[in-house]
């Protein structure tokens, strides 16, 4: 290997953040990284430390109609032949992404010259780019074993990899899950992904008010919300006497995701992916509208290994979560029972596996 492994991810958590565990996997066998990504180059730079990170032109089409695929034509191509001399310049020796228009001009690069290409798939539904490329790649990884939309001429570069989950998610991977009881605090953790999801602020503190006494005492919740949902959510609590940290982003996420007894959270790849290697119970509300419906997949996964109960958006009202919570907080062994079934479908080792198919394809061996 010549050059650097190039990893190709946008900004948001989904896709970056197995970005950031592969690349934290190849640092430790040595390997050098570059990095390129769309416009929030800033925040990717955090995320890499040590390594190059390029920013190139893309764009997303717009409203799915003609104007916006025109109108995502010219920086898209802009980025294409910037991508073309970055990795020129770099000598790269392999280049991955991890899905997202912001990974269409760089791949597309790689591929025009020659250079071996992956993609990963972190949904149980192949995305639009991942479905654009998949023909041109030399390999798919995959979180799941069956991801749809994936053609059949394709099938012989599929590798089941798993979604690889950041050094901290780790680190408290070996915890035990610890059953609430009467006499002791139950750990609720409210998220919907990187940023946020309004829906959570409005319904889980409604939610909360409506519990007997008995529970909203023992209740110690940590959630993130919205930079302007923060105060109204933090009252919200406060005036149901109930114990609270609210915040617009966690740094020790990974830390209230080992502490949680139970966890209420929108189903992205990496959200699910986390839920499963530590091993804790969920209820889990799908991004509803979609396109793909890809949340909605990620769920059924761990809902039908009874690892986490599945909640559409227009079930998800306050009385509906209260008296699951009631029949939850009261019935601590279906907790610890589904924080064993989402910890049976996990892949600890998804990072290394990704690594070694990178490195293959890095040193010359692909599928094609």
């Amino acid at each position: 290997m010549s050059g650097p492994i190039v990893i190709v991810a946008g900004g948001t958590g989904g896709h970056l953040f197995p970005g950031q565990a592969l690349a934290q996997e190849l640092v430790r066998r040595g390997r050098t990284i570059a990095v390129i990504t769309d416009d929030r180059v800033a925040g990717v730079k955090a995320r890499f430390p040590g390594a190059e990170v390029f920013s190139v032109p893309s764009a997303t089409p717009s409203g799915g109609g003609l104007v916006g695929m025109v109108s995502a034509v010219f920086p898209i191509a802009r980025g294409i032949l910037a991508s073309r001399r970055l990795l020129a310049n770099l000598d790269a020796s392999a280049v991955i992404g991890f899905g997202g228009y912001p990974t269409l001009p760089p791949l597309v690069a790689a591929w025009m010259r020659g250079i071996p290409t992956a993609v990963h798939e972190q949904n149980a539904v192949l995305g639009r780019v991942n479905r654009l490329m998949g023909p041109r790649v030399s390999a798919i990884a995959s979180t799941f074993a069956d991801p749809k939309y994936l053609l059949s001429k394709d099938a012989s570069k599929l590798e089941l990899t798993g979604n690889p989950v950041r050094d901290q998610i780790i680190d408290v991977a070996d915890r035990d899950y610890a059953a609430s009881d009467d006499a002791n605090a139950f750990n609720l953790l409210v998220f919907g992904g990187s940023q946020g999801a309004r829906v959570m602020s409005d319904i889980v503190p409604d939610a909360i008010a409506k519990l007997p006494d008995d529970l909203r005492m023992r209740l110690r919740v940590v959630q993130q919300a919205r930079p302007e949902d923060v105060e109204r959510v933090a009252a919200a609590y406060d005036a149901a006497g109930v114990a609270c940290k609210v915040a617009s982003f966690f740094e020790d996420m990974h830390e209230h995701i080992a502490a949680a007894h139970l966890v209420i959270a929108r189903s992205g790849a990496s959200t699910v992916t986390e839920l499963a290697v530590v091993g804790r119970p969920s209820f889990l509300v799908p991004l509803p509208h979609a396109i793909d419906q890809d949340q909605l997949a990620n769920a059924q996964v761990l809902s039908d290994a009874g690892g986490a109960w599945l909640m559409l958006q227009q079930h998800f009202t306050a009385q509906h979560v209260a008296d699951e919570l009631i029949h939850l907080m009261t019935s601590p062994d279906q907790l610890v029972t589904a924080a064993s079934c989402a910890k049976s479908v996990a892949r600890p080792d998804a990072a290394a596996r990704l690594a070694d198919l990178v490195e293959a394809l890095a040193s010359g061996s692909t599928k094609k």
